[in-house]
């Protein structure tokens, strides 16, 4: 801060300003991060949101940096939503040529970490199994397991313990899980 007070019409005049003496080291900057038809969007919105800044800053070329960072960031989020919702929209249309193979993958991927764990979890005790798959997946109060099982919730808690460390173990073994 230089201590000095400024109208926010100044400010933004020397932020305007700052973006033309800047403008291609800016264009650059986003280029870089986002191809050259995108950083073109993303200069005229930029141009557009620096004309609408009524705050005062002290240090206006670290300002717009930020802002273009911003709106990289803005992009991308958007892209992987887009993505998403074209995936999902292809899905309910029954559209799934081009995605059953990843599909078939991830299932087989995922029916191979499900067989990982439950061997993790068997190598415990069929007792800490059960309780693990009760209070997980269930959804079962510790305090109802234990009354149901007959235990104390020391018991449910202990071997709920070593479920978790019998997982850590095969996530810290394996690349798969």
């Amino acid at each position: 801060m230089t201590g000095e007070l400024r109208v926010a019409g100044e400010q933004q005049s020397e932020l305007v300003t700052s973006f033309m003496l800047n403008r291609n080291a800016l264009a650059r900057f986003l280029a870089i991060r986002c191809g050259s038809d995108g950083a073109e969007d993303l200069m005229q919105e930029l141009w557009i949101k620096v004309q609408h800044v009524d705050t005062v800053v002290d240090m206006p070329l670290s300002y717009l940096y930020r802002m273009a960072h911003r709106l990289v960031l803005d992009m991308r989020r958007g892209a992987s939503r887009g993505r998403d919702r074209d995936w999902d929209w292809s899905f309910v249309q029954g559209i799934t040529e081009a995605v059953e193979a990843p599909i078939a993958e991830r299932a087989l991927l995922a029916r191979e970490r499900l067989r990982l764990v439950e061997q993790a979890l068997a190598s415990v005790s069929s007792r800490a199994m059960r309780i693990f798959t009760l209070y997980r997946v269930d959804g079962i109060e510790q305090r109802r397991i234990a009354d149901e099982m007959g235990i104390s919730i020391s018991t449910v808690e202990k071997d709920l313990r070593r479920s978790y460390a019998a997982l850590a173990r095969l996530r810290d073994n394996s690349d798969m899980v």
